[in-house]
């Protein structure tokens, strides 16, 4: 079967005026401000909306049906169009000139990675930062899910599109039809971008800092509009707690938010990921801090002597927490640099970066499901071997797991682990030390933000080398639609007609 070239390129001039139109809020918010980046915002706006449009009318006699092989080329393709139109706010406003820079700023934003070349975020007019939160916000739950919740309007079908944008084992949905699910999601994720909004803002944030944090926390994704992320509150222990609690909802599957508002509480408290999330959450929370607490009451002063880190007992146990909550969910905001705590302890945030949030979660990395149940299978190959007749299906949330589930996870993780060991080759290759290659590599496959050694918390990705970026960019991508959607495109048989 041919592929339908012409749908494809019809849904990427869609994407193009989603794309745009958030400009134009951008351009509005900067007009408010009189930041004097109104008019090259409205100009990059309409550029992209303009285009779109074309692309939409020179193909809008397209066959209105969509295989699986068409929805992997939107989704994987579709996050290159908005990248590549996504630069042209940093560019037209002159913030990010350079090309490669603009590209990594605006692929780490979509794909909710929050690393950054920026030196001097502060220095940046609002209507850009704005726009900069809002890369994060639009990729957060997926710029596909967006605009599947209006393809009915189009007579185009979004199953194809849903299955190649959240591709994990959870097979949940709220509704039978995709499009109601896409609207139900999309109405919580924007319930709690409001609710975190305003409880910044009465924590003492300014408005417009609540709003661009709420969007970062939302989408997990870590851009902040202070060069210090949020340890620039340190003194406000209150907007880190807040903060932290509106993490843990990102890193939560969104359909267990809706069984809750829907008053099925049970169902949410029963669930095996979400306990084993808590209890991640917790153990490491008391073990990290115990050890920041006890360096800090060994060595009598606040912690390790360093700006970003305050604070024995409460102080302690507030960043643990921060930091753990952060890298789990792979948001990447920053309370204080965890790679000075100890050695021990950077180990420790190292192997954080490859657990991952929740399944249907804005979260990267491999999610805790996926542990979950390679565990289950790990311990069940025991018993196995003890009774090699027996039938020892995987149990989750007291449902029987198919085997092709099992080996999709198996595939996954060895997938994962094959992709981090290349991506660190590749930035060893071009003369990143040990512990920065390993950091960057497991960071950006995760969608984590900071990394180690010299791109570590305190520190940003401006001094990486040109191909190092797009390496990085990569890695990004491939991370945040989890692997499979973009890898299979390298292969023969993907292309080949039947």
């Amino acid at each position: 079967m041919k592929l339908n070239y012409k749908i494809i390129f019809y849904f990427f001039g869609l994407l193009l005026l989603f794309n745009g139109g958030f400009m134009l809020l951008a351009t509005l918010l900067s007009f408010f401000y009189n930041d004097g980046a109104t008019l090259h915002l409205f100009l990059a706006g309409i550029s992209v909306l303009v285009f779109g449009a074309i692309v939409m009318v020179c193909t809008k006699n397209h066959t209105k049906e969509m295989n699986k092989r068409e929805g992997y080329l939107v989704v994987a393709f579709g996050w290159i169009v908005m990248t590549l139109s996504g630069t042209l706010p940093y560019i037209f406003t002159g913030a990010i000139p350079e090309f490669t820079n603009a590209i990594f700023e605006t692929i780490s934003g979509y794909t909710t990675t929050g690393s950054t070349i920026l030196n001097d975020v502060e220095s940046l007019p609002e209507g850009l930062l704005f726009w900069r939160s809002l890369t994060h916000w639009i990729g957060g739950m997926g710029i596909i899910v967006l605009a599947i919740a209006i393809l009915p309007l189009l007579g185009i079908g979004g199953m194809q599109l849903f299955a190649a944008e959240a591709p994990g084992p959870s097979a949940d949905k709220l509704h039978p039809r995709i499009t109601d699910t896409a609207k139900r999601l999309w109405l919580i994720y924007f319930g709690y971008t409001a609710a975190e909004t305003l409880f910044l803002s009465v924590a003492g944030m300014s408005f417009f800092d609540a709003l661009n944090h709420s969007m970062s926390t939302l989408s997990t994704g870590g851009f902040s509009t202070k060069n210090a992320s949020v340890a620039h509150w340190n003194d406000t222990p209150l907007i880190q707690y807040i903060i932290i609690v509106f993490m843990v909802l990102a890193g939560t599957n969104f359909i267990l938010s809706y069984f809750a508002f829907k008053g099925n509480v049970i169902k949410v408290v029963k669930d095996e990921e979400f306990k084993l999330y808590f209890k991640f959450i917790l153990i490491f929370t008391l073990l990290i801090g115990g050890v920041i607490w006890y360096n800090a009451f060994l060595t009598g002063t606040s912690a390790f002597n360093h700006p970003l880190v305050w604070g024995i007992g409460e102080g302690s146990f507030r960043h643990a927490l921060f930091q753990v909550v952060a890298i789990i969910t792979t948001t990447g905001f920053v309370s204080a640099d965890f790679t000075i705590w100890s050695p021990l302890l950077l180990v420790f945030f190292f192997g954080l970066m490859f657990l991952g949030g929740s399944a249907g979660s804005t979260s990267g990395g491999v999610k805790i499901v996926r542990h979950l149940v390679l565990i289950k299978n790990g311990f069940l190959e025991f018993k196995r071997t003890l009774h090699p007749s027996a039938i020892l299906p995987v149990r989750y949330n007291n449902k029987s797991v198919s085997g092709d589930i099992v080996f999709n996870v198996l595939g996954f993780f060895i997938l994962y682990m094959l992709s981090f060991i290349v991506g660190s080759l590749g930035f060893a290759l071009l003369g990143l030390d040990f512990e920065s290659a390993i950091g960057v590599a497991a960071s950006s496959l995760g969608n984590v933000g900071p990394a180690l050694g010299e791109f570590g918390p305190s520190h940003n990705f401006f001094e990486m080398p040109t191909a190092g970026k797009w390496w990085a960019a990569f890695l990004m991508l491939i991370g945040r639609l989890e692997l499979f959607t973009v890898l299979i495109l390298f292969t023969p048989f993907f292309w080949r007609n039947r």
